[in-house]
């Protein structure tokens, strides 16, 4: 892993992907069937506004220590990685649960998760979405299903959540004006 995705200067806008894995046929009167081969992650473009060379050096410094997809980096992203309800305390998980799952019991709770906010579970580097609200302790559920065990006692972050990520391909652009301001757009993928 090569560090953290710097948080200056800020995004001007963000878009956010949730990439599902299922294999799909069709027949000629249209019916359709779906199976899903496991697997979910996250993509995130990113577009920064126009940037001096001076504002933009950073950013282009950080980019090329990724050597394109070869390394990894932590990033809370604007927003999207911070909680919506009012939810305090320390959570944890107060049973474990195994791959597959798509809940597990939490404890330490106060106020309240909202549907479509992140967590993290302290051994994962994945992401998942809460698919319901839960006030104080009792049972969480979320999507994608575990993609490993979660421990009993396992801290839960709830705001401010990192994601693990690299960038989605090898290539990087950047264009810069005849008034010396550069433009750039970061495609990057969770790594799970």
């Amino acid at each position: 892993m090569s560090g953290t995705y710097p948080t200056s200067p800020e995004f001007s806008s963000l878009n956010f992907t949730s990439e599902y894995f299922n294999l799909t046929s069709q027949t000629i009167s249209g019916r359709i069937q779906a199976r899903n081969i496991g697997g979910q992650r996250f993509r995130f473009t990113a577009a920064y506004p126009p940037l001096s060379r001076t504002e933009f050096g950073p950013v282009l410094a950080f980019i090329m220590a990724q050597k394109g997809m070869g390394e990894t980096f932590t990033i809370v992203l604007p927003d999207i990685s911070s909680k919506h309800g009012d939810a305090s305390g320390s959570v944890s998980t107060s049973a474990g649960a195994s791959i597959g799952a798509s809940s597990v019991s939490v404890t330490g709770l106060s106020g309240t998760l909202k549907a479509g906010d992140l967590i993290k579970f302290a051994n994962h580097s994945k992401v998942y979405m809460i698919m319901s609200d839960l006030t104080g302790s009792g049972t969480l559920s979320f999507q994608p299903n575990l993609v490993a065990t979660v421990n009993t006692s396992e801290v839960v972050t709830y705001d401010s959540v990192p994601f693990t990520a690299r960038l989605a391909n090898d290539i990087q652009e950047m264009s810069v004006g005849t008034d010396l301001y550069y433009s750039y757009e970061v495609d990057m993928i969770e790594a799970i």
